[in-house]
Formats: structure tokens, C-alpha cells, sequence
């Protein structure tokens, strides 16, 4: 099997983080969010991992080298952004034929068996996992009869099916997909202009090939800061590491405290990560992503995400306050 990551795409919701890293590069519970991704694929046979990159794709291609110098990557440089559906067709020239091919979207860390995918798929031609949501309205969903995909709706107005696309694909015939992806792109089906897979798997359907859309235990979206917060809450949950230095200090757990992190005279957690080469002192904090090589001392932070090499220093308050006396101080 072979797999394509699509990791290019300025991350704009994740907006300053994304200014000077990928925004699968940005951390969460201790990891980035692409090595949570590669984790995940460890449990299956990955011939060639395929990296769909912008200009800036040196970056994924020096940490997948320096975290993952076994593995063997090919890149390939969207420089036009003419959507999902482009991109994945940029990879044909690794896809051979006989080959299969596993699909990941990076905006989301997904938690399921891939090791299922032989049983799930052996009567139909590929996998398109999906996750029931509530708000169905912001996505694209499957509808299905039985089990198997008959129709595509983005963003339905009325419930027609709550199976969210959840961006993991798995299909049997690689050169058969990609060449569905041309097809679509030279009859020039697009949606404000750029090529979405939907109208892929729909040609598909036509032509007679059958798509099942088994659900994801967990979909983790890593796309903007709040649920980047959030996703960090439940990789946390259960997990409590501490392989750096703490000194006079109270972790609430869960807490990931980073080789190399110092904690001093704090209170730190719940859920809170810190990543290698940060220095955290007499403060306290909460709910936050704190990652490398950064400096804080003397705050209060709660639902707080800090990028690389930030200084953030408080100063501590000297007070004489008098009986019956109500103070909100802002931070």
C-alpha cells in the first residue's frame, strides 16, 4: 500500500501559528500533528509515503527525514491551489499499477483499526470513512443504502445523512483512482473553481464501483485553535509524562511536560502540554499548548496555545486590601 499525505495549503484558521511552520507541523500533546498521523499508519504495511507540498514543503521534508529517516517519501510541489482533488492527482507518477492507495487529509487526526481495511473492503472497490455529526450542515456527507455509498451532499440543508467525509480514503485500484481524478479535471467539473473528491467518487459510483463508509472511532480536528485545544484535551486523557525537570511544583493531570521543559514553583494542568526547551516558573496554567523553547513566568494562562521561542513574562502583584472588598483584575 501506498499512502498520500496532502499536506499543502497555508493553514489560515490556525493563523499566526501557520506564519513560519506547515500546519502540520504545529504541536499537540506533546507531538506534532503529522507524527500523531504517521503513528497511526504504523499498524499497516506503507510502501512509499507520497507528500503533496507548497512551496514551503522543505520544511515537511527535513522533519520527515530527521523523525522518520526509515521511511521512504516522495514529494510532489502543488503550486497551483486548484483544490483536494488536484493535489491528490500530483502524486501519479509514484502510483503504479497494482497498487493501492490510502488517502490522509492532515487537518484531522483519525482514530481507527487500519488493520481492518482487508475485511471492511473485501466486497467493495474502496473506503470512504465517515463520522456521524450533528451539524451536518458544514460538511459533505455519504448517503447510503444498506451499506454502500449511493450519493454525495455538501453541506445538505435537511438531514439526508449525518456521515461526515471525515478526509481518509482508502481505494483498491490506485491508477484507476488517479486516472478518475483526470478525467474529472479535464471535463473541468469544479466548485468555485477548484476540483473536490466528491465529484471523483461520484464518476466512480456511476461507472459502476461500490464505496462503503465504515465510521471512525475518534475524528480529532487540528484546523483552527479552538479545536486544536480541544483535540489536545483527549490524547491527554489518560496519558500523564513528565520526562522533563519539575521543581516545587503540582501537576493536575493529565500533563505531558517534554524532555528537556523545566516546570518551577507552578501549578500546571489539567491538560496541559509542554514541549522540550521550555521554562515554565512561578505560574499557573491550564488547558494550554505550550511549545518549544519558550519562556514563561509570573501569568495565570487558561485555553492558551504559545508557538516556538516566546517570552512571555508577568510581573508579580503587591497588595494591601482591606474587608468586604470586591477585585477583577484583567490579565
Amino acid at each position: 500500500m501506498k499512502v498520500i499525505l496532502p499536506v499543502a495549503g497555508k493553514g489560515t484558521r490556525l493563523r499566526p501559528h501557520t506564519h513560519t511552520k506547515a500546519k502540520s507541523l504545529v504541536s499537540v500533546a506533546g507531538k506534532t500533528v503529522l507524527e500523531h498521523i504517521i503513528g497511526r499508519l504504523q499498524s499497516i504495511d506503507i510502501e512509499e509515503y507520497i507528500f503533496i507540498i507548497d512551496e514551503n514543503g522543505q520544511q515537511i521534508a527535513d522533519f520527515m527525514a530527521q523523525k522518520f529517516p526509515e521511511l521512504k517519501c516522495s514529494y510532489y510541489v502543488q503550486k497551483e491551489r486548484l483544490g483536494p482533488a488536484h493535489a491528490v492527482a500530483l502524486a501519479a507518477p509514484s502510483v503504479l499499477t497494482g497498487d493501492d492507495l490510502l488517502v490522509v487529509f492532515n487537518d484531522t487526526i483519525f482514530v481507527t483499526d487500519l488493520s481492518a481495511i482487508p475485511n471492511l473492503c473485501s466486497n467493495a472497490d474502496g473506503l470512504i470513512y465517515s463520522k456521524e455529526v450533528k451539524d451536518y450542515q458544514r460538511f459533505g456527507v455519504n448517503v447510503l443504502e444498506g451499506d454502500t455509498i449511493v450519493d454525495m451532499v455538501e453541506k445538505p440543508d435537511t438531514p439526508i445523512s449525518r456521515l461526515a467525509q471525515v478526509g481518509l480514503y482508502y481505494l483498491k485500484d490506485g491508477a484507476g483512482f488517479i486516472g478518475a481524478i483526470e478525467a474529472t479535471i479535464a471535463a473541468g467539473e469544479t466548485v468555485k473553481g477548484e476540483y473536490y473528491l466528491p465529484s471523483v467518487f461520484m464518476r466512480m459510483i456511476g461507472a459502476g464501483h461500490k464505496f462503503k463508509a465504515p465510521e471512525i472511532d475518534a475524528w480529532l480536528d487540528c484546523g483552527k485553535p479552538e479545536t486544536l485545544l480541544e483535540t489536545n484535551r483527549y490524547l491527554l486523557k489518560g496519558r500523564h509524562h513528565v520526562h522533563g525537570e519539575v521543581q516545587d511544583s503540582i501537576l493536575l493531570e493529565p500533563v505531558h511536560v517534554g524532555e528537556g521543559a523545566v516546570v518551577r514553583n507552578s501549578i500546571i494542568g489539567p491538560n496541559v502540554s509542554i514541549a522540550a526547551g521550555s521554562v515554565i516558573e512561578n505560574s499557573v496554567i491550564s488547558d494550554s499548548i505550550i511549545n518549544t523553547d519558550n519562556i514563561v513566568s509570573h501569568l495565570i494562562l487558561d485555553h492558551s496555545l504559545l508557538g516556538d521561542s516566546v517570552n512571555l513574562i508577568g510581573s508579580p502583584r503587591r497588595m494591601n486590601i482591606g474587608d468586604h472588598s470586591h477585585i477583577v483584575m484583567d490579565q
